[in-house]
């Protein structure tokens, strides 16, 4: 099977002059070769295929794959992470992980949120603030934690994202605002533990392959930011959940990813509420797949699943979902 691979490469978008922020979800060039060689390794040929406007030129050409197995996050608008997938279901052209729809959805935190709470999920209070009139309105409990309402890899969250009071609210809400010209995402602030879950497969047949608990170490900030995201190493401590805990997590985890209906693989995440229970945050349905430094390998390796094995249950699923089971 011939694979295409679409991406963003992080040091494309450093040399137009983005700051490492704006490109933090981008991937390094060890991400592309640690996918590429494990689909080669699942005895599958790869061609790179790049950012989106490749892509497009690709398809005016009349250029084709039996699957395209799709990493590009984009760079602007709701609707960034939506623009591979659609444009490859205009040519029906088969892809890995979820649709357009699905991953505009889980974009916006606050439409995921509304789904997942509809459907039973335990979710926090929230409200969303589009604009400095709104912050008023708010009218939740604090202690509250404020982000962007479309933004992923911790960008925008801040020491100051946990807010105490109403001249706190409308300092963070303010810079928000401007920073990242999009709405806020406010709600109650969850002060208990905290997971990343791995979810693998589609609906019914989607499972958990394992879930780490992010344990920050002593005179770190308690806030899973963006800062803290890229030194990890130094200042935080992943750890494998195991027993109740973990079948809490599964649970909440499962629910989110089949109401969002998301598809081959992602991860959910969670944290325990103040009555003790575990509640869902966001799911991320194109997680980072550096095999060294992202959450889905670190929490698969920590539970005894190894990349390649992470890579290929993931075409399994695409390879069964497009094709019935059947190669092209």
């Amino acid at each position: 099977m011939l694979i295409g691979l679409s991406y963003d490469l992080r040091s494309d978008y450093l040399k137009q002059g983005h700051s490492m922020e704006e490109t933090a979800e981008f991937d390094k060039e060890s991400t592309i070769e640690g996918i590429e060689q494990a689909i080669q390794s699942a005895g599958h040929q790869t061609e790179r295929i790049g950012h989106v406007r490749n892509l497009m030129e690709a398809l005016v050409k009349g250029e084709k794959w039996d699957l395209v197995f799709n990493i590009a996050e984009g760079l602007y608008g709701e609707g960034r992470e939506s623009l591979v997938p659609a444009l490859l279901d205009a040519y029906k052209i088969s892809y890995v992980f979820s649709g357009p729809v699905t991953l505009g959805v889980s974009l916006n935190k606050a439409f995921a949120k509304q789904i997942v709470r509809d459907s039973g999920v335990n979710t926090p209070l929230f409200r969303v603030v589009s604009q400095i009139s709104e912050i008023k309105d708010v009218g939740l409990e604090y202690p509250l934690f404020a982000k962007p309402i479309s933004e992923g890899t911790g960008k925008g969250i801040h020491s100051t994202s946990v807010i105490n009071s109403a001249e706190e609210l409308e300092a963070v809400c303010r810079r928000l605002l401007i920073d990242f010209n999009q709405p806020v995402l406010v709600e109650e602030f969850l002060p208990g533990r905290e997971f990343t879950v791995g979810v693998l497969g589609c609906g019914k047949e989607a499972y958990v392959p394992g879930a780490m608990e992010i344990v920050y170490k002593k005179n770190t900030n308690a806030i899973y930011s963006y800062f803290n995201k890229e030194n990890y190493e130094a200042l935080v401590d992943y750890v494998a959940v195991e027993g109740e805990m973990l079948e809490q997590c599964r649970s909440v985890s499962l629910k989110a990813w089949q109401a969002l209906n998301c598809l081959d693989g992602g991860r959910v995440d969670v944290k325990v509420d103040r009555k003790g229970k575990v509640s869902f945050i966001e799911a991320n349905p194109l997680a980072g797949l550096n095999y060294l430094s992202s959450d889905l390998p670190i929490l698969c390796r920590l539970n005894g699943i190894s990349f390649q094995e992470l890579i290929e249950e993931i075409l399994k699923s695409a390879i069964k979902r497009n094709f019935s089971g059947q190669l092209p």
